[in-house]
């Protein structure tokens, strides 16, 4: 594996001179943060050597590289899902990727249902701890020491300074903001009743089918990380609707602004 990562950075370096030290990526409703990044290279995840290829309609399926906040930053326009059949070795490959490019801290988004009674559809979440609940775990197998120790730490999966960051930054910006724990299952059906109530009941604020394994790999190799979600729909009983993949797309295009403008503000305060 330490040979196909490397086969990537390499490649990728021969495409770009540029020397990221932030990492981001880019899920349901941060697209709009493209906007915002002085665009130096962009690299298509299908030219990659050994990179998946996103399927998800909504997802792009580009590396971008650029300057936000006077920050080098790459940027996954497009993630990868483990309901898309990949396996988590493959979900997570870009991370380490990106941290052998030489990030040094990772912001990631996603959208995701609400199952804490007291958010609201469009609620913004900045995620403080998750709880995994999917059937496989990226760091199964043999441990690639070069890459981080065969037992990590999780006592603290979401950085502490940069979540009292992110809060200040909202405040600053008059953005309502939440924290809460989110809970990562597979997909892609979304929950039923029931598993709303089991989520909830176990501890979640919110829940979806990302981060989680993303997340993981960054701890595994000591990068420090900022999680934030939009809540697009309500899996809190007697508020349960039915929802389409274009309601999710919806909400989350509509605050994408208000995300953007958090992790742009964010990235410049570091």
């Amino acid at each position: 594996m330490l040979a196909k990562f490397q086969e990537s950075v390499d490649f990728i370096k021969g495409k770009t001179s540029v020397e990221p030290t932030i990492g981001i990526i880019l899920g349901t409703g941060l697209g709009g943060l493209v906007k915002e990044i002085e665009i130096i290279d962009e690299i298509n995840y299908t030219d990659i050597p050994n990179f998946p290829v996103s399927t998800v309609e909504s997802h792009s399926g580009k590396l971008i590289f650029g300057n936000l906040g006077g920050k080098k930053v790459v940027a996954m326009q497009g993630r990868f899902h483990f309901y898309e059949g990949y396996d988590m070795q493959q979900v997570t490959f870009p991370v380490r990727v990106m941290k052998l490019l030489g990030i040094q801290r990772l912001f990631v988004s996603n959208a995701s249902g609400g199952v804490n009674p007291d958010f609201a559809v469009g609620e913004i979440m900045i995620l403080n701890d998750h709880i995994n609940l999917f059937p496989s775990h990226p760091l199964v197998g043999k441990n690639i020491d070069e890459l981080g120790p065969r037992f990590p730490d999780m006592s603290e999966p979401y950085d502490l300074e940069m979540i009292a960051m992110g809060q200040k930054v909202a405040a600053d910006l008059g953005i309502k903001v939440s924290t809460g724990t989110y809970a990562g299952l597979t997909g892609p059906t979304l929950e039923t009743p029931a598993e709303y109530v089991y989520v909830r009941n176990i501890g979640a604020d919110a829940v979806g089918m990302s981060t989680v394994p993303e997340v993981i790999v960054a701890r595994h190799m000591e990068i420090p990380t900022f999680a934030i979600s939009i809540i697009t729909d309500l899996g809190v009983p007697g508020k349960i609707k039915k929802v389409s993949v274009a309601d999710v797309i919806e909400v989350a295009n509509r605050q994408e602004p208000k995300m953007t403008a958090i992790m742009s503000k964010l990235i410049e305060s570091l």
